[in-house]
């Protein structure tokens, strides 16, 4: 059994393919100062203070880009590393846990993150000749280390190419631990989710959340319909059609970071994952009426529910974060939104400041383990634990007790995630039943979204009616 081979459908074959994903171009420093060093040099950087720190690879990964004079290959030669390399993490210590004698937990943070790196460029990558990656790794290891370093590099990396080929998963592995490996998840995550889901859906899940997500955006029907938005981005020569999924949603390939258009400026559109977009959809918010979400930050589904009610009414967006705030109010102001108020405080103290039964719908899009956008984010899978789930389900549940007396008879409530977490989502929408008769399910099911589904976000939402 071969893990992870061919690399066109995976995170990206080419430069290209993973430009897409850092938003191309080369940043601009905003101090004026610069680092120097090549891709490598950079994707180690990124690597290292993320082991060392536990920071976000997304919001570091722009960081490091900002420091490095790397130009635009280089920017998604970078980025292909850098997630690369987290996602197949354990496969990859896996596999150099063979050739390094001392074993990889006593190794220098550095080295281990330059094995790394450089054992995904070899084993993963195609397109990358392996004698200019053992050559580059080298080099990292005498500008870094001492000569007794840079030769145990030199040997373990050669000894890796000698026998790439036979670089193999033992057969017969038990399915949990075959999953684990093969895709490059936790193995407590995957008996979890096995348990929950099921081996051949697991498998599905672990095998899609490896492959980089697509570029999506939601038009702003108060500009623009949809199919003149896609005549927009046509005509200016990118990639663009209609999702299959959200009704208001857009693929876009060959755009980079779309913030950057003038279209985003001037409000044409907002970016968004498609399963998200179907939340404002399952509100069904309409003209007039008062709505509340409850945890609205950064804004993308406050804005579609503004959009969803033509922006006449009056939609409450609340944040426990004072600085996200701003990040809400700029996006209402820049799609020309002014049914938008915001207030900042703990959802669970909302009926300090409003009344009961006076929302006429309610959002909540709760806070949740995230388990539905590893392919996101695929450091997440290697810092979570099944202790911080269980903790994040006591939240869940006292945000309900505290937010739905706000709603008036006959009122919507949408309950949403975006994890694959039972206990986080079907489960915690039955004990809320159970505890409140008044509400009732005001459709046949709840949609559980799977990452493999639609090339998506993985996503809960349920929408519950209070009874008149």
């Amino acid at each position: 059994m071969n893990v992870g081979k061919g690399r066109q459908s995976g995170h990206g074959s080419s430069p290209k393919a993973a430009d897409k994903r850092s938003g191309g171009g080369n940043p601009a420093s905003s101090n004026g100062s610069k680092l120097k060093g090549g891709a490598r040099e950079a994707a180690l950087d990124v690597l290292l203070r993320i082991e060392q720190d536990r920071s976000y690879s997304n919001l570091l990964l722009h960081q490091i880009l900002l420091k490095y004079n790397l130009g635009k290959p280089d920017v998604g030669l970078t980025t292909e590393i850098v997630y690369g390399t987290i996602q197949r993490l354990n496969t990859i210590d896996y596999f150099l846990g063979r050739f390094v004698a001392k074993g990889m937990a006593k190794l220098e943070p550095w080295v281990r993150s330059l094995l790394r790196l450089s054992f995904y460029q070899i084993y993963y990558l195609d397109r990358i000749p392996d004698h200019a990656v053992v050559n580059e790794a080298v080099n990292m290891a005498k500008r870094k280390g001492h000569q007794g370093i840079s030769g145990m590099v030199n040997g373990v990396l050669r000894n890796i190419i000698r026998q790439k080929e036979s670089l193999q998963l033992p057969a017969g592995l038990p399915p949990a631990e075959r999953i684990a490996l093969t895709h490059s998840h936790p193995e407590w995550l995957v008996r979890r989710w096995i348990s929950q889901l099921g081996e051949v859906r697991t498998e599905q899940i672990c095998e899609a959340n490896n492959v980089p997500p697509r570029v999506s955006i939601r038009v702003n029907t108060l500009k623009q319909s949809r199919s003149k938005l896609i005549e927009l981005l046509q005509q200016a020569g990118l990639e663009a059609e209609a999702s299959e999924l959200a009704p208001d949603g857009v693929i876009v390939r060959g755009g980079g970071n779309m913030a950057l258009t003038s279209w985003y400026a001037d409000g044409l559109f907002s970016i968004q994952d498609e399963s998200s977009m179907l939340v404002a959809l399952s509100l069904d918010p309409q003209p007039g009426e008062k709505i509340l979400d409850c945890c609205a930050a950064p804004g993308g589904k406050t804005t579609h529910i503004a959009e969803k009610m033509g922006d006449r009414g009056e939609l409450w967006a609340c944040d426990i974060h004072e600085h996200k705030e701003k990040l809400v109010q700029e996006q209402a102001e820049r799609l020309g939104l002014s049914s938008v108020h915001t207030v900042v405080t703990d959802a669970r103290k909302l009926r300090e400041q409003f009344a009961e039964q006076s929302f006429d719908r309610i959002l909540l899009d709760a806070p949740c383990s995230g388990l539905g956008v590893i392919r996101r984010k695929p450091d997440m899978k290697w810092n979570k634990s099944e202790q911080e789930i269980e903790g994040i389900c006591v939240i869940q549940h006292e945000l309900l007790e505290h937010i739905h007396t706000l709603l008036r008879p006959g009122g919507v409530l949408v309950y949403s995630t975006c994890t694959l977490e039972y206990n986080e989502n079907e489960g915690m929408v039955k004990q809320f039943l159970k505890a409140h008769p008044e509400f009732e399910w005001d459709q046949p099911q709840p949609l559980q979204i799977y990452p493999y589904e639609y090339h998506s976000d993985g996503f809960f939402i349920a929408k519950l009616r209070k009874r008149a």
